[in-house]
């Protein structure tokens, strides 16, 4: 097992990362009342709901709300399903919710843990890759709008989170690509080696080899909690954290959510920052095809749909979160391993990016 510790004073909490962790019970020693509420949807609920509750100490109330899985069950119905489970069983301020699943369970439970009685405990058990190295750590919470992604939720951090990298051994082919999108994201905005040891063991994580798991998992995590002890309400630093976003968002919110998954929308949405990148003469045309070829190698789309027009992405990128008095910011490549957040684009340059048939590798 390997431990990384987020360092936010008071608030700091431990990740804990290796093979069959969801046994040990190492939540435990983070729970601090009588009551525990755990969700999960319907797909991970029947795989590992009772293992968990087994870890649990005997002595806990242990309740449960059991979701239906898709990213287009995000939203603020769902939240009150939680909120209704937690009423219907009496919980209290001193409760604790354990979210057991992938990033969309983990974003509506701490969203819940965050709004109920004003702000209770909550735990990650994240299930999925891209939860797993992304959304379970930070504190981001919250659900969709039908006008945007994650537009309603709060900051409120974790006691614990709890990576057993054995549970990656049941999820599907698509799921696990999709998670690969925000690993890669690391190499280039943050660490130009991790990149390329990306590169030479690509193989062993699609064959999902526990230990090449578990060193990307670790280095994902570790980057993302020194980029979140530095910032965590994202003012500055963190926002670096959002390449391919704004892009992938707004493929996520035209196609209607759960139709791309989102680290396939991330991964299209990198291309395109990439691709705005080299028009601006910042990273060079051999570095943009270094960046396809290992999002091909992830099994990972390097286009947006088809369908989508220059019109379409801008109005719905006009209400990304990054958007401040009217501005659009975009998280740009400056070199591979280093990124920025920049307003200081040509319009008509962004305007090819967007266009289809215009994108590089498309002409």
């Amino acid at each position: 097992m390997k431990t990384l510790n987020v360092d936010l004073g008071d608030r700091s909490y431990p990740i804990y990362i290796g093979e069959g962790l969801l046994d040990k019970g190492l939540m435990n020693d983070h729970i601090r009342g009588k009551q525990v509420m755990i969700v999960s949807n319907e797909t991970v609920a029947p795989l590992y709901l009772e293992q968990l509750k087994a870890s649990l100490d005997s002595s806990l109330k242990i309740d449960q709300v059991i979701l239906p899985d898709g990213e287009q069950f995000k939203t603020l119905d769902q939240v009150n399903s939680i909120f209704d489970g937690l009423l219907t069983d009496r919980h209290n301020r001193s409760t604790t919710l354990i979210a057991l699943g992938g990033g969309v369970i983990g974003d509506m439970t701490g969203f819940a843990a965050a709004a109920y009685q004003r702000g209770v405990d909550f735990v990650q058990v994240p299930t999925t890759l891209l939860s797993q190295v992304d959304s379970s750590v930070g504190g981001k919470t919250g659900v969709n709008h039908p006008l945007g992604k994650n537009m309603i939720g709060a900051f409120h951090q974790p006691r614990c989170v709890v990576i057993d990298t054995g549970v990656l051994n049941s999820l599907p082919e698509r799921e696990l690509s999709a998670g690969l999108a925000e690993v890669i994201k690391y190499g280039l905005i943050y660490d130009a080696e991790f990149l390329s040891w990306l590169e030479g063991n690509m193989p062993a994580l699609m064959a999902k080899q526990q230990d090449a798991l578990i060193q990307a998992i670790y280095r994902s995590c570790e980057v993302k909690a020194e980029v979140v002890a530095q910032d965590e309400k994202e003012s500055g630093i963190r926002a670096l954290l959002n390449l391919g976003h704004t892009f992938g968002h707004a493929i996520e919110s035209h196609q209607g959510y759960g139709e791309w998954l989102h680290g396939e929308a991330v991964a299209a949405g990198t291309m395109m920052a990439a691709d705005l990148s080299c028009r601006l003469g910042w990273i060079s045309a051999d570095e943009y095809l270094r960046i396809q070829a290992i999002h091909q190698q992830a099994g990972l789309p390097v286009q947006p749909p088809e369908a989508m027009s220059a019109d379409d992405f801008i109005s719905r990128m006009a209400v990304d979160k990054k958007v401040i008095d009217g501005q659009l910011r975009l998280v740009l490549l400056e070199q591979i391993g280093r990124a920025t957040v920049t307003a200081a684009f040509d319009p008509a340059l962004l305007q090819q990016t967007l266009t289809a048939g215009a994108r590089l590798g498309q002409v």
